[in-house]
């Protein structure tokens, strides 16, 4: 089989610039981003082992998903004692968009080869695929800058975890530092970022009330589910709407891998 590094060299060798260059410019632009990123990967690596995961686990988590809202999602519910099923539901809905994520960026990968394809899709998070979206508008994309690029998102976020995780190994009392209401307020944020678009507030509002009253009728982890179900239900009765007049930055929020 091809290796990973050949195939790179000989996608860049037909591109006008040498690909030590592609890559110097991958480096200049990810590792902004990669501040940003890098304490979204110690909050998760910190919550994942106060959840119960040990570092190994915490590790693997983030060495296969690699997605940082879906990792804290997966804990959330695992913390509440959700079933797997309701987990893996969540998980995909927010990886969804990689499904479009996907579809676009891979008519830039027509130079990639197959082991190059398979590669890029594993690595593509949010902000590899804006860079590679600006980069594609302005001129090729080369294999030496995307992997650049991805490679160190993915190698930073790994070490975020494990930093994370061994120092939330080290804090006996979590709500001393309210590392327990970290969750419920990235997730209230997250949502929040949706409230533009139509029906959300009936939607939201028809969860939370279902939630509150399985809650209070049942208790954990049901409210979860159900109360989620029951927001679906609202919308695929009344249907699409039409967002109000927002800018689509606004609707998109920021998040880590």
């Amino acid at each position: 089989m091809t290796r990973l590094s050949d195939t790179t060299e000989h996608s860049d060798a037909a591109g006008d610039r040498p690909a030590r260059s592609e890559s110097a410019d991958a480096l200049r632009e990810v590792l902004p981003v990669l501040l940003a990123v890098l304490p979204f990967g110690v909050v998760y690596g910190a919550i994942a082992v106060q959840e119960g995961l040990s570092v190994a686990q915490a590790m693997g988590f983030s060495s296969v998903v690699f997605a940082g809202a879906s990792q804290l999602a997966a804990l959330q519910l695992m913390g509440l004692g959700a079933p797997i099923w309701s987990v893996l539901l969540t998980v995909f809905a927010l990886n969804f968009r990689h499904v479009l994520y996907s579809a676009s960026l891979g008519r830039h990968f027509s130079s990639f080869s197959f082991l190059q394809k398979l590669t890029g899709f594993f690595l593509l998070v949010d902000p590899a695929f804006g860079a590679a979206e600006v980069r594609a508008a302005k001129t090729r994309l080369t294999a030496s800058y995307y992997f650049t690029y991805a490679l160190i998102l993915y190698i930073g976020w790994l070490l975020a975890t494990l930093g994370g995780a061994g120092f939330g190994r080290l804090i006996e009392d979590p709500e001393a530092f309210g590392l327990d209401f970290v969750l419920p307020v990235y997730f209230l944020a997250l949502v929040m970022t949706f409230r533009k678009r139509g029906l959300f507030y009936p939607v939201a509002g028809t969860s939370l009330a279902v939630s509150v009253l399985i809650y209070w009728l049942f208790g954990p982890p049901w409210h979860v589910s159900l109360g989620g179900l029951a927001g679906i239900a609202v919308a695929a009765i009344v249907g699409p709407q039409p967002r109000s007049g927002d800018s689509e930055g606004e609707e998109r929020g920021v998040e880590g891998p």
